[in-house]
């Protein structure tokens, strides 16, 4: 059960939800839960419980504190606006607790527990951010990120004993982007648009071989590029909201720990999930990408409280060395009902999945899950028909550019 203990991350890849590219100007409070459950074969447990607060005006009318708290991690960061000029942010962050850097070994659908382990450890970072296009409707901001993590990895209690985990770590990261727009840290944002481009290097003080009489390596460096289009909007009048994506990503050097990590349905279980409808989470293990995914939400009822909700994902996967598959092509849908409250605080959100393409040894393929999303926006219950969004200027901007084509 210590896995539903945590916020869940991909390892080695993308930062958590609070990693954005600008410092947030909207006041947030909110808690999310999710959890997947698969209904054959047997993989690793996956769920996020955590608290996400976003306090702008902290202390100081230039200072924004986020948090993101889950019950045996924590993941901050302090925002100073216009610290090193007025269109230049910087921020320090800090981040540590348990599980964080678990690792899960699956190969062709199947779990093998005997070479996973428990990891854990705190990351120290520096952000500067930068907008490069004031007074536009939509901003284009550049992120340059410097950090400093360090792993410990224990044995769980089905890791087998004669395997050697590989030594604890600590590794230097640089990270930098661009990103025109954006999406709100909710499951079903109004409207968003977002195009970005990102470059991730992990710079390793300790490598080398770990396993059954060192069968698999720690790289001493990897690096990973990816980008991402985002488009999500709710239809004026009928109030149906859908939102699709296409990521990609390629590497180089990239180890189990490095990897692009595909499968599940944990919107929020990263900034960028990489969602496959039916798959264990983080069932595929990938050098180069490129994702397909698509959710609509269509209202069953005048009150617009029940929808429902189709989802889509296709997946092109090059694999790492040592967890191929026979196919590159990766598909599952999905499907379910969503219930909001008439404030619009909370909704909750229960869906099964059929990953296509999906190996469970003994079945064959296709694999099927079921999973529970819970989302309660502490901020609307304030003011209980505000989205707090609308006040951000950037949402505002997109807003009125979609408008212009009406």
């Amino acid at each position: 059960m210590r896995y539903l203990l945590t916020v869940v991350f991909v390892p080695g890849i993308f930062l958590p939800l609070i990693a954005q590219a600008q410092i947030d100007p909207v006041k947030r409070e909110l808690f999310q839960f999710g959890y997947n459950q698969p209904l054959e074969g047997h993989g690793p447990l996956s769920g996020y419980a955590f608290y996400y607060y976003n306090k702008p005006q902290f202390i100081e009318t230039n200072l924004t504190l986020r948090l993101a708290v889950a019950p045996v991690y924590l993941d901050s960061e302090l925002g100073i606006s216009q610290a090193l000029g007025p269109l230049t942010d910087f921020a320090i962050g800090l981040a540590g607790g348990g599980f964080a850097d678990d690792y899960y070994e699956i190969r062709q659908g199947k779990f093998f527990q005997e070479e996973s382990f428990t990891g854990n450890g705190g990351q120290l970072s520096a952000s500067i951010y930068h907008l490069f296009n004031p007074n536009q409707r939509i901003p284009l901001n550049g992120v340059l990120r410097g950090e400093v993590a360090y792993s410990a990895y224990d044995r769980d209690d089905t890791t087998a004993p004669n395997f050697m985990l590989p030594p604890d770590r600590t590794s230097f990261n640089v990270r930098t982007g661009f990103r025109f727009g954006g999406k709100e840290p909710l499951l079903a944002p109004d409207v968003a648009m977002e195009l970005s481009v990102w470059y991730e290097g992990m710079f390793r003080m300790s490598s080398g071989t770990y396993g059954y009489n060192g069968d698999r390596e720690v790289e001493p460096s990897s690096h990973l590029m990816w980008g991402r289009a985002l488009f999500a909007y709710t239809l004026p009048h009928r109030k149906d909201n859908f939102m699709l994506s296409i990521t990609a990503g390629t590497s180089a050097d990239a180890d189990r720990f490095s990897a692009y990590r595909l499968g599940g349905v944990l919107p929020l279980a990263s900034e960028f999930p990489l969602s496959l409808p039916g798959y264990y989470y983080q069932e595929l293990s990938a050098s180069r990408f490129i994702l397909f995914n698509g959710i609509y939400y269509m209202p069953l009822d005048s009150a617009k409280r029940w929808e429902l909700t189709l989802q889509g994902a296709s997946a092109a996967v090059d694999y790492i060395d040592g967890l191929n598959q026979p196919r590159h092509w990766n598909s599952g849908v999905g499907g379910g009902l969503t219930y909001h409250a008439t404030s619009r605080a909370w909704l909750i959100s229960m869906g099964y999945g059929y990953g296509f393409d999906a190996i469970r040894p003994g079945h064959g393929r296709g694999g099927q899950s079921v999973g529970i999303l819970i989302q309660f926006d502490l901020e609307r219950t304030k003011e209980p028909f505000r989205n707090p969004g609308d006040n951000s200027p950037w949402y505002q901007g997109l807003q009125g550019f979609l408008n212009s084509f009406q």
